[in-house]
């Protein structure tokens, strides 16, 4: 089986013009998107007057009828901004609703009282519609308001009107082209800080996370140890009683039946080499030696001899801490044996590299796809890579392949 190292080549360089046209672009898009975001402050100002306005006719049924309505309109608007602050900044806008399934609409409305994510969006509302709507108006209409003064100064004929707003289209402009990412940017942010997570809950859930992976890491540890017992007992254990067996049976006969005390002593010869094996084998089931003699990237090769189809190794890694070493190794073991048993691919690969601070692997194939995250196998993987803080991320649509993404956070040894 063909196994090969692709190192990257060298970005070329990109010419100042192409820079420039993406800077304006790039400002372009984001002075529509600021437009989007004042449209929508305008309905965030209008939900956050009525919800204000309702909050003191509560106990009535007016009161009561317009919260029930205004409240997953705001939740509605404030999903709408964090998928569009997480597309644009890169990462995960999220906010945990208290769920409120099958409930009564008096006993939702009692939840939602209690649920600080509803009070976020209702705090939002009131940012959109007041300073998040001054933000985003900014770099709108600094692009158009000179040129839209200008257009009206021509057609009401009027000369000063005209000239004053073209002398002042310059600075507009300029003052747009460096105003606008980081207004834009400061806006998405604030987004970011009301919707997401409040700090005390990102510690509580990632203190859940802890826990639960700990209490996995236990289990596994606890199966593991138990598999160990398991496999000595009834492997190399019993070849070396029997063995010892057959060696006291030939010591009584040696000088009784010779030839019988002989063939007592191959066949406990034999099942002594028998008892090595199983011990080597268990062995490299606890740590592969070649992790401990060449590293990850090597073991990685020698896990891809065996699968019968072409697998591409490509990883520049240095040596890493060995308990994480082994719990990748194994995690590929498990991807590559899948896509052995499952995928019915014509080819697969497995790339990685390691930036000085997190582990990063990728193990994709070009088979059918459909790979449920939620198996066996892989949920194997994610709690194996969870004790030491990493995340596995499975994309599989049905037709288009898997891959399988790792990160872990280590420092290189």
């Amino acid at each position: 089986m063909r196994t090969s190292h692709v190192w990257p080549a060298p970005l070329p360089a990109v010419p100042a013009t192409a820079v420039d046209r993406a800077g304006l672009v790039q400002r372009l898009r984001l002075t529509v998107l600021s437009a989007g975001h004042a449209a929508a402050g305008i309905a965030a100002l209008v939900l956050a007057l009525l919800m204000t306005g309702a909050f003191p006719a509560l106990l009535s049924l007016t009161g009561f009828l317009m919260l029930w309505l205004l409240v997953p309109l705001a939740a509605g608007l404030a999903q709408a901004h964090r998928t569009v602050a997480a597309r644009v900044l890169d990462e995960p806008v999220t906010a945990a609703y208290a769920d409120t399934t099958g409930a009564d609409p008096i006993t939702a409305m009692a939840v939602w009282v209690r649920d600080p994510a509803r009070w976020r969006d209702f705090a939002f509302c009131w940012f959109s519609g007041t300073g998040g709507l001054a933000m985003s108006l900014v770099p709108v209409l600094l692009l158009v308001g000179p040129a839209a003064h200008v257009v009206i100064g021509a057609a009401q004929g009027s000369l000063l009107w005209s000239t004053t707003a073209f002398l002042l289209l310059g600075p507009a402009l300029l003052g747009w082209w460096f105003v606008t990412v980081p207004l834009v940017g400061a806006r998405l942010r604030a987004d970011q800080a009301i919707l997401g997570h409040s700090r005390n809950e990102r510690l509580r859930r990632r203190l859940d996370q802890v826990v639960e992976s700990r209490t996995a890491t236990v289990d596994h540890n606890a199966a593991e140890l138990r598999r160990i017992e398991r496999d000595l007992h009834d492997g190399a254990q019993a070849r070396i009683a029997a063995a010892g067996m057959n060696v006291g049976l030939a010591e009584k006969l040696v000088y009784t039946d010779p030839d019988s005390a002989v063939e007592l002593l191959r066949e406990a010869r034999e099942t002594t080499v028998s008892a090595l094996e199983d011990l080597r084998t268990l062995v490299r089931g606890i740590h592969p030696p070649v992790l401990a003699d060449r590293g990850l990237g090597w073991g990685v090769e020698a896990l891809a001899i065996p699968i019968p189809i072409p697998v591409t190794v490509a990883l520049r890694l240095p040596r890493l801490p060995p308990p994480v070493e082994s719990a990748v190794y194994f995690a590929v073991a498990e991807c590559l044996a899948n896509v052995a048993k499952h995928a019915r691919a014509s080819r697969a690969w497995v790339v990685g590299d390691h930036d000085g601070d997190t582990l990063r692997l990728t193990v994709g194939d070009d088979g059918e796809g459909g790979a449920d995250p939620r198996g066996g196998g892989l949920a194997g993987v994610a709690r194996r890579l969870a004790a030491f803080d990493g995340t596995l991320t499975v994309t599989s649509p049905a037709g288009h392949g898997t891959e399988v993404r790792m990160e872990v956070r280590c420092q290189a040894r």
